[in-house]
């Protein structure tokens, strides 16, 4: 943030989160505005998409080892990739998150730039104005929907580790883990896929953040 913030602002900010306009307000007061949130906002999706990635693959492994499982206990290879998958799921659920908090901030943003062209008097910066506005937009649009993209294909990624999951919990012996083989297979393909999709997203989100950023 660029100003240091007293405990007692930032207490304020936190009774307000629940409003956007007021939440900007009182930020914007701080020196903070709109387009250092959203730059910020984008960041953090990066990361929550970089730390998906990982768990994803993290709960790949895990079920790669348990089908794979040659002696030991089966529950405690199971719990392992049980637990691998969860924690798929909640950083899946922060993605969502974090792309919503980039909506809400540039709907903001963007209300305001347009309302503030309307007050340049000389045509000639009201025309600069509008042109830059336009190519922001563009541009945050490409990336809000590669954003989207990577974010849909979890979905189906999460169900299908579900299923796996509740299926091997009911028949939890080397006969049934190997009867699923090729669901796995299915599901690398499709992380493989997932992960490519991120990555395209951190890109796009790259290019937004430096046509933002001074």
């Amino acid at each position: 943030m660029k100003a240091l913030v007293s405990s007692g602002l930032i207490s304020l900010i936190l009774l307000l989160g629940g409003c956007q306009s007021a939440y900007f307000g009182a930020m914007e007061k701080m020196g903070y505005h709109k387009r250092d949130i959203m730059v910020d906002r984008v960041k953090d999706a990066q990361e929550s998409q970089q730390d998906a990635q990982k768990q994803f693959s993290s709960a790949l492994e895990e079920m790669q080892a348990l089908l794979h499982h040659n002696g030991g206990d089966l529950e405690v290879a199971y719990d392992k990739a049980k637990d691998e998958y969860e924690s798929a799921q909640s950083a899946a659920d922060k993605v969502s998150d974090r792309i919503n908090k980039v909506e809400s901030v540039a709907d903001a943003l963007f209300d305001e730039w347009q309302d503030e062209i309307g007050e340049i008097s000389k045509a000639s910066l009201r025309q600069k104005s509008q042109r830059k506005l336009n190519q922001t937009q563009r541009s945050y649009t490409q990336m809000l929907k590669s954003m989207r993209r990577s974010e849909s294909k979890m979905a189906p990624v999460l169900t299908a580790m579900k299923d796996n999951m509740l299926y091997l919990k009911h028949n939890l012996n080397a006969q049934t883990i190997a009867s699923i083989k090729g669901e796995f297979a299915n599901l690398q393909t499709d992380i493989s896929s997932l992960i490519k999709e991120m990555n395209r997203s951190i890109d796009e989100s790259n290019k937004f953040i430096a046509n933002m950023e001074p």
